[in-house]
């Protein structure tokens, strides 16, 4: 039986719930906790484990937080992919639609290619979907392999500090506006992998990617990499204050209906460092770099703010 005092602990707050596989807590899963938030959201408390579920947060103002600051030992994860699912989007693991999300201190992973051939067809398997304006995240994890994270829904502003995202092909990817600072950037072995495919439709949409203060490394059978290619005409992808610790071929052409897409498309680096620098790709100047330091970027939202 057990204690009053345990009773209590495992009392439902409704701004406060608390996950554990083990049943000690509020819920046993991240969606039985999400579907509990009230409207107004609430953070919910995942204690160390495993959680094998494909995860839908459509509610507003929901906070997940890993407990403890080992982003490792808290995995949100599933095995799906486009085959399977019938589509790119509904391979995600974890999608999420609702507005001011924020999450730190866990794992989002698509097993999917982790024992199968990675060239068969439909083996494009997101950890991540994610469109809700003004998102923050926080040393996360992003384990997958094509297609791992999918910043996506314009004008979505989503935030990425102190994160890990690994993967080999277009493995971030979708048409929001991206912030990643200080993240790793890691690329699996594969013979070509491109990092980005950005998808900006139209030249005044709002929408880009931008990686500030970040490191790119790579496992050794990563042979060729590619920073990006253009998944639409007016892709926007900028790096700047960079470190590239693996040899980088520059960006990649995607052709659309028989035309290029390159001189359409918007790439350039500011102040890039290591071995895959190169000052022959297109360098932005200090007053160019502004226009996408976090606040000008997000219009003046600062999500550095938002813990």
């Amino acid at each position: 039986m057990l204690g009053f005092a345990l009773l209590l602990c495992l009392a439902t707050d409704a701004g406060r719930l608390t996950v554990a596989a083990d049943g000690f807590a509020d819920f046993k899963t991240v969606q039985a906790a999400v579907d509990a938030a009230p409207t107004s959201g609430a953070a919910i408390y995942i204690r160390p484990g495993i959680y094998r579920e494909k995860l839908v947060v459509d509610k507003a103002h929901i906070q997940l937080r890993g407990t403890g600051p080992d982003a490792s030992k808290v995995v949100l994860n599933f095995d799906d992919s486009a085959g399977m699912a019938g589509g790119t989007t509904k391979s995600a693991s974890v999608t999420v639609s609702g507005e001011d999300f924020y999450a730190e201190n866990l794992t989002i992973e698509n097993t999917f290619s982790r024992t199968r051939a990675l060239t068969q067809e439909g083996s494009q398997a997101v950890a991540l979907r994610i469109s809700g304006d003004r998102t923050v995240l926080r040393n996360v994890r992003f384990l997958g392999f094509q297609d791992t994270l999918y910043p996506t829904g314009k004008p979505a502003r989503i935030y990425f500090a102190d994160c890990y995202i690994e993967g080999n092909v277009d493995f971030i990817f979708g048409d929001a506006r991206a912030y990643f600072e200080n993240c790793e950037i890691h690329s699996l072995a594969h013979q070509v992998v491109y990092i980005t495919a950005q998808s900006k439709l139209h030249p005044d949409e709002l929408s880009g990617y931008v990686f500030n203060h970040c490191r790119l490394t790579a496992d050794p059978g990563a042979k060729s990499v590619y920073l990006g290619r253009p998944w639409r005409a007016y892709s926007t992808v900028v790096f700047m204050n960079t470190k590239m610790d693996v040899k980088i071929e520059g960006w990649k052409e995607w052709e659309r209906d028989g035309k290029p897409s390159l001189p359409t498309a918007f790439y350039a680096e500011y102040k890039s460092s290591g071995k895959g620098a190169d000052p022959a790709r297109r360098q932005l100047s200090d007053a160019g770099a502004k226009q996408f330091e976090l606040t000008a970027f997000f219009d003046g939202w600062n999500a550095v703010e938002v813990h």
